[in-house]
């Protein structure tokens, strides 16, 4: 089945960069009697199907909704597997990125991540800097109000040494001043699990994102899943404001 649904999907016409909610792993784990944990080990694997299958395609820019701010609130035990996860995963997951050319970036509050995430997460990003055929973003201890934020300061602090006036504020300064500003918007954002919201991601960049849900669980998600939001994807028109005879 996987086989005709690449068929169908226009390369030409792919969305240059995709974001993913990864939502759903405990959830998933719930449903089959597990611990939320063995969800979260569980949506490895389909981090690791999806990034292979947007590299072979020739998506450019993927970016995963990792570990928010908002997920410290979490059970102590959960948050610590979670970051045990992390460490262990970028880890044993450097010959895939390697394999596939792939080129692994971050956004977020990194600097307070727990030290031994940061150091693991800094030495993948150094492995893989010169891989050029994706790059995988992870959005690790990020929230969009929090980016917002931090952007204003750093826009603040650049009017404070007169490297720029006020009127110099644009829409590009601020967009270039994200912890996201080296990547360009994304065109598609991904949520799974039925979830119909985009929960403090990306709150800026997706201003014109097209947005696709799936009631299906991270865990769960496969290439055909992935496939047939591409798919869906390809069937909207992209208009930005304008009417359909303008696009056309």
């Amino acid at each position: 089945m996987s086989e005709n649904l690449i068929d169908q999907i226009d390369t030409d016409k792919l969305p240059l960069h995709i974001a993913i909610i990864m939502d759903g792993n405990g959830r998933w784990a719930k449903k089959k009697s597990l611990p939320r944990v063995v969800g979260h080990e569980y949506g490895v694997k389909s981090v690791r199907v999806v990034a292979e299958t947007a590299a072979k395609l020739g998506v450019k820019y993927l970016t995963l909704y990792t570990f928010s701010t908002e997920n410290w609130n979490r059970p102590a035990f959960e948050v610590k597997a979670i970051m045990t996860l992390l460490v262990r995963t970028i880890r044993s997951e450097i010959k895939t990125l390697q394999k596939n050319n792939i080129r692994l970036k971050a956004i977020g509050d990194i600097d307070n991540l727990p030290p031994d995430a940061k150091k693991e997460l800094l030495s993948a990003i150094e492995l893989t800097k010169n891989n050029d055929s994706m790059d995988l973003i992870l959005a690790l201890n990020y929230s969009a109000r929090w980016d917002i934020v931090h952007a204003t300061k750093k826009i603040a602090e650049m009017v404070k040494n007169n490297e720029i006036s006020i009127n110099d504020i644009n829409e590009s300064i601020i967009s270039k001043s994200l912890t996201s500003g080296e990547f360009p918007e994304p065109e598609l954002l991904i949520r799974t699990s039925g979830e119909l919201r985009i929960s403090n991601f990306m709150l800026w960049e997706l201003a014109y994102g097209e947005f696709y849900f799936t009631d299906i669980y991270w865990p769960e998600f496969d290439k055909n899943a992935f496939y047939k939001a591409i798919l869906d994807y390809q069937k909207r028109e992209r208009r930005f404001g304008k009417t359909s005879e303008q696009v056309h």
